[in-house]
C-alpha cells in the first residue's frame, strides 16, 4: 500500500513523487472547502509530505497525520523533527478498520487511500467519519475514480486491472458507490473537482 518512491536525505525520510506533483492541486481544493482554523486528521499519510506541506501553508489548521506501517510512521516523523511547524503533530498509528482517536475533528483526508484498501476500509472511514467529524465538517478524497460504470480515463482502467492483480480487494471504486456508503452516517456529496492525471477531489460534508 506504500504510496512513496525513493528516501530522501535522511534515512527515515521517504520522497513521493506523486505528493511532490499533486500537493498544490489539492491544497488550492482544501483551501476552499476547510475553514482557516480547523483540527484534521489524516489518514494513510504515507511519507507524511502532504501533511508537512499543507500544515507549513495552513497556520490555523492543527494537522494529525496517520498511517498503519511503520516506516510511514518513521518518515512522518522525520518530516516533523526536521522541518516541521508547530501545528503539525506527531503521527499516530491508525487502521481505519480499528480504533479511532477519542475527538472530534473539523475535516477528515484521505489522498490515495479508497481504491488502495479492502472496501471495507471504505465503509468504516465512512462510519468513522460520521463519528468523529464535528458537524459540517469535510470529508475530502482524493484518487481515481469509476463514473456511471466507467473509468473516466485508459490510464485508469490500467491501473484498476494493475491494482486488482497486485490485490484482489483493491481497485479503482465507482464514485457513487462510495457516495452511496456515505449517505447513512449523514454525510453527503458537496462538490467533485477533476484534478490532473485524471484523479478526482471529492468533498463530502457531515450535515
Amino acid at each position: 500500500m506504500s504510496r512513496t518512491d525513493h528516501r530522501g536525505t535522511s534515512p527515515a525520510r521517504l520522497k513521493s513523487h506523486a505528493a511532490a506533483r499533486n500537493r498544490e492541486p489539492i491544497l488550492a481544493v482544501l483551501v476552499e472547502v476547510m475553514p482557516a482554523r480547523a483540527r484534521v486528521l489524516e489518514l494513510a499519510s504515507g511519507s507524511g509530505e502532504h501533511g508537512l506541506h499543507f500544515a507549513s501553508a495552513m497556520p490555523g489548521w492543527q494537522w494529525q497525520p496517520s498511517d498503519v506501517d511503520s516506516h510511514s510512521l518513521a518518515s512522518i516523523e522525520a518530516w516533523r523533527a526536521t522541518s516541521g511547524p508547530d501545528n503539525l503533530r506527531a503521527p499516530i498509528r491508525l487502521d481505519a478498520t480499528g480504533d479511532w482517536p477519542g475527538e472530534t475533528f473539523d475535516a477528515i483526508v484521505a489522498i490515495n487511500l479508497i481504491h488502495i484498501s479492502p472496501w471495507e476500509v471504505t465503509e468504516a472511514l465512512m462510519a468513522r467519519a460520521g463519528e468523529h467529524l464535528a458537524a459540517g465538517g469535510t470529508l475530502y478524497l482524493y484518487g481515481p475514480y469509476r463514473r456511471e460504470d466507467r473509468h473516466t480515463a485508459p490510464s485508469n482502467a490500467a491501473f484498476d486491472e494493475d491494482l486488482r492483480r497486485r490485490d484482489a480487494r483493491w481497485g479503482v471504486r465507482d464514485l457513487e458507490a462510495v457516495v452511496e456508503a456515505a449517505m447513512p452516517h449523514g454525510l453527503t456529496l458537496e462538490t467533485v473537482v477533476e484534478m490532473p492525471a485524471n484523479n478526482l477531489s471529492v468533498v463530502l460534508r457531515r450535515q
